[in-house]
C-alpha cells in the first residue's frame, strides 16, 4: 500500500480498462495511477488468448516490464506526462467488505477500500457497470473510462433526419425546403433528409445531401430482383449500400430491422448481377450468447456453418424471394419461356445455394480471426454483429479492405453481448462517429421493425 503519510489523489484502474485500452493509464496527466496486483493475476490469466483481450493484456505488461528499467513499480515509476504509477498490493488487514474475497473484482474493490481508509481521495476507474455499483455500496467514487467524446443512445448519429411538409412541396424536383435546410442547420455528407407531408406520412420523398449544400433524390427502387425495402430507412440504407463511392457503411438498429438482409442483398446484386466485386465475404465475431465455437462439434467449416446460420436464413429468405417471382413468370410466359444450356445447380428454390455460391468463389464465410493481417481487394465485405467487435478490432478489419472493396458493417448497439463493452465504446457506434463527414462513408439506424406480426409482438410484450 501506499504509505500513510503521503495522502493524495490516486487512480485505481480495474482489469477491464486495460483490456479495452492497454494505454489507458498514459491519458490521465499529471497523476497518481494505482494498479492492483489482482489487476495483474488476471491480465495474467489472459495473456495467452488470441483474442483482443489477450493481445491487450500482453501489450500491457510487456509496457509495464520496460516501466521497470525507470524504478520500482512498487514504490512508483514516473511517466513522460508527469504522472506517477504504481503496483499497489492487498494489505494482510483489509477492510471487511459484504463481498466474497475470492473473486478478483472483489479483492480489487477491497484494496480501493483500504486506499480509501488510509486517508487517500481514491477514483475507481472501470468500463464493469456492476463493479461501479459495487463501489457506490463500499462508499468508493466510481467512473467509466471514458478516453473519447461520451456517445448517448439518445444522441448519436443516426444518418438521417425528418421534416413534415405540405403535399405539394413533395412535387417539386428540389422542394424550397432542402435549400433553406442547407442554411440552417450543418448537414452532414451523405446524410438523408426524409421529407413527409403533414397529413400523410406515407406520402414521402428521400433526399441525400452532398457536398457543396447539393441535395439528389433518392428511387424507391434500385434493385432488378423482386425484393424491395419496405420503409424510408431501408430506401436509404439500398441507396448506400448500391453507391459504389461509398467505402464504408454502418447500419444500426435493432433485432428485425432488416440490417443484415439488406446488406446481403445488396451485396448479391453486386457481385452476381451487376458483377462490380469479385466476390461477397461475410463474416461475424464470435461472442456467443452460450458457449463459444470452439465447444462445437465438427471441423471448423462445419463449426462456421453453425455460427453462420443467421447468414444462411437470411440467403434463404433472399433466394425464395427471387424464385418465387422466376416462378410466376415461367407460368404467365408458359414452357417456351424456359432456356435449356449450361447452368448452375439448383437446390430445390431454384436460386444458386449458398454452398454452390462458395463453390465457385462467389461468397466466403469466414471468422473474424483468419481476417487479421490480410489485405482484401476487390471484395464486398460484411461484418455482421459488428456490435460486438472493439474500436481496435473494427480499426484492424476496417484497415484490411484493399483496393476496390466495400465494407458493411451492421449491428445492434442496444444488444452487445461482450462484457467489455456498452453502447459508447463498441466499435460500430465509434466508427460511425469516428467517420461521419466523410464523403466515402455514410450511415443509417433503422429502427422499424419489419419481421413477422408474432416477432414483433413477442418484442414488445416479452
Amino acid at each position: 500500500m501506499v504509505e500513510e503519510n503521503k495522502k493524495e489523489k490516486i487512480y485505481v484502474l480495474d482489469t477491464n480498462v486495460i483490456v479495452h485500452d492497454p494505454n489507458a493509464y498514459k491519458n490521465f496527466e499529471g497523476v497518481n495511477i494505482g494498479i492492483p496486483t489482482m489487476v495483474i493475476e488476471e491480465l495474467d490469466s489472459f495473456k495467452r488468448e488470441g483474442s483482443d483481450r489477450g493481445r491487450n493484456s500482453r501489450e500491457f505488461i510487456r509496457q509495464l516490464d520496460e516501466l521497470r528499467k525507470r524504478g520500482s513499480l512498487r514504490e512508483g515509476v514516473q511517466l513522460d506526462n508527469g504522472s506517477v504509477i504504481r503496483v499497489l498490493f492487498l494489505d494482510h488487514d483489509v477492510p471487511r467488505i459484504p463481498f466474497k474475497l475470492s473473486r478478483e473484482d472483489n479483492a480489487i474493490l477491497s484494496t480501493v477500500l483500504g486506499l480509501q481508509k488510509a486517508g487517500h481521495e481514491v477514483q475507481f476507474i472501470s468500463k464493469d457497470l456492476n463493479a461501479r455499483v459495487k463501489a457506490d455500496v463500499l462508499g468508493i467514487y466510481a467512473e467509466d473510462y471514458l478516453k473519447d467524446e461520451y456517445v448517448s443512445e439518445d444522441a448519436f448519429y443516426h444518418g438521417w433526419i425528418t421534416l413534415d411538409v405540405p403535399a405539394v412541396q413533395l412535387k417539386s424536383e428540389q422542394p424550397d425546403v432542402l435549400a433553406d435546410l442547407a442554411k440552417e442547420r450543418n448537414l452532414t455528407p451523405n446524410e438523408f433528409v426524409l421529407l413527409q407531408s403533414q397529413h400523410n406520412p406515407h406520402n414521402y420523398r428521400i433526399f441525400r445531401f452532398l457536398e457543396g449544400k447539393r441535395f439528389v433524390s433518392v428511387p424507391q427502387h434500385a434493385l432488378k430482383w423482386p425484393l424491395q425495402p419496405r420503409n424510408p430507412q431501408q430506401v436509404m440504407a439500398l441507396n448506400l449500400l448500391l453507391d459504389d463511392s461509398i467505402q464504408c457503411v454502418t447500419l444500426l438498429g435493432p433485432a428485425g430491422t432488416g440490417k443484415t438482409f439488406l446488406a446481403l442483398l445488396a451485396g448479391l446484386h453486386k457481385v452476381l448481377i451487376e458483377d462490380y466485386y469479385r466476390k461477397l465475404l461475410v463474416s461475424r465475431p464470435v461472442v456467443p450468447l452460450g458457449r463459444d465455437i470452439g465447444y462445437l462439434p465438427g471441423t471448423l467449416e462445419e463449426k462456421l456453418h453453425s455460427w453462420m446460420l443467421p447468414i444462411y436464413d437470411n440467403m434463404e429468405f433472399i433466394a425464395h424471394g427471387i424464385n418465387m417471382a422466376k416462378h410466376t413468370r415461367e407460368l404467365e410466359q408458359g414452357p417456351q419461356s424456359k432456356k435449356k444450356g449450361k447452368h448452375h445447380k439448383k437446390d430445390k428454390t431454384g436460386f444458386i445455394s449458398v454452398d454452390d455460391l462458395v463453390q465457385d468463389d462467389k461468397l466466403s464465410l469466414e471468422a473474424i480471426t483468419y481476417m487479421r493481417g490480410r489485405s482484401i481487394p476487390y471484395q464486398y465485405i460484411l461484418i455482421d454483429e459488428a456490435q460486438n467487435l472493439t474500436p481496435h478490432e473494427v480499426k484492424t478489419i476496417v484497415t484490411r479492405v484493399g483496393e476496390g472493396s466495400k465494407v458493411v458493417l451492421v449491428g445492434d448497439p442496444y444488444q452487445i453481448d461482450s462484457p467489455y463493452l456498452d453502447f459508447s465504446s463498441n466499435g460500430l457506434v465509434t466508427v460511425s462517429e469516428k467517420l461521419k463527414g466523410h464523403p466515402i462513408f455514410g450511415t443509417v439506424f433503422l429502427s422499424t421493425s419489419e419481421r413477422s406480426k408474432l416477432s414483433e409482438l413477442a418484442g414488445r410484450l416479452l
